[in-house]
């Protein structure tokens, strides 16, 4: 059994999106991940000066960026989601976080991934949580564990892009995060691959020292990925690709938290 990066760290990235249909597209571009274990984020506040929780600094984590449930605190709001599942989360003893952190107090985060592991650091099960640009979440429940890798094969009923219908599928592959990084999202139609998206890197370690290296070679890291999402849309408009309205299909989007008030009852 491949074992999990003891702590937090620093991924850098590539992160890599290829449409095969209805026409070709493909792009890529770097970034870099804070791979931060849940139960140490006190202690790396007060031990790093450019990282803080729930301050402004030039890096910093809030616990209200991510799905909120009955807590303020991440730890127990995920493990909620992931008994609200039906999964036994008795065993879980680490829970560790690959996020984008907030950018001076900036934050726009696609897709983050969360692993759990028992006191000996055996892996029990994984969440992605996606986010759209409307901030609508969505968590994705991952269970099935093969050697070294997380396996979730699930119908999306979430919005992620105008271009994208609702009716495809997730394929989420996420392998443990060791000194290398790999993790494959791809969307399926009619069970083909329609779109093949990667995120692959390496591990650093965290400290400021790393992180102001971080803040000169991704400036303005959330800032940049928002624009380059409007941009690459920009590009798929100019395509002629269809477009499928955010309130169109209101009974495909499901379980989504923080939902938008085109999909929101509304008011009498």
């Amino acid at each position: 059994m491949v074992k999990s990066a003891p702590s937090s760290a620093i991924y850098e990235c590539r992160v890599m999106h290829h449409r095969l249909t209805p026409k070709e597209h493909r792009f890529n571009y770097h970034v870099f991940y804070l791979w931060l274990d849940l139960d140490e984020l006190n202690s790396l506040s007060n031990q790093l000066r450019l990282f803080k929780r729930n301050q402004r600094s030039l890096f910093s984590f809030f616990d209200v960026d991510h799905i909120v449930k009955d807590s303020q605190n991440s730890k127990e709001n995920i493990l909620q989601i992931i008994r609200e599942a039906g999964v036994d989360i008795s065993g879980i003893s680490k829970v560790r976080l690959l996020t984008f952190p907030r950018v001076l107090g900036y934050i726009f985060n696609p897709v983050c991934f969360y692993y759990c592991f028992d006191a000996d650091e055996k892996p029990l099960c994984a969440v992605a949580e996606v986010t759209n640009t409307f901030h609508e979440q969505k968590p994705y429940v991952l269970t099935a564990f093969d050697h070294d890798r997380f396996r979730l094969v699930t119908p999306k009923h979430f919005y992620v892009s105008p271009f994208l219908d609702l009716e495809l599928t997730f394929d989420f592959k996420l392998r443990l995060p060791t000194d290398h990084l790999e993790i494959h999202v791809d969307d399926l139609e009619d069970g083909q691959r329609a779109i093949l998206t990667s995120l692959t890197g390496k591990r650093r370690q965290l400290s400021d020292k790393a992180l102001l290296v971080c803040a000169l070679k991704y400036p303005l890291l959330t800032l940049r990925v928002i624009f380059l999402i409007h941009w690459q849309a920009f590009r798929l408009w100019t395509k002629g690709l269809h477009v499928y309205r955010k309130g169109a299909r209101v009974d495909l989007q499901r379980g989504v938290y923080r939902p938008h008030r085109s999909i929101s009852p509304k008011e009498p």
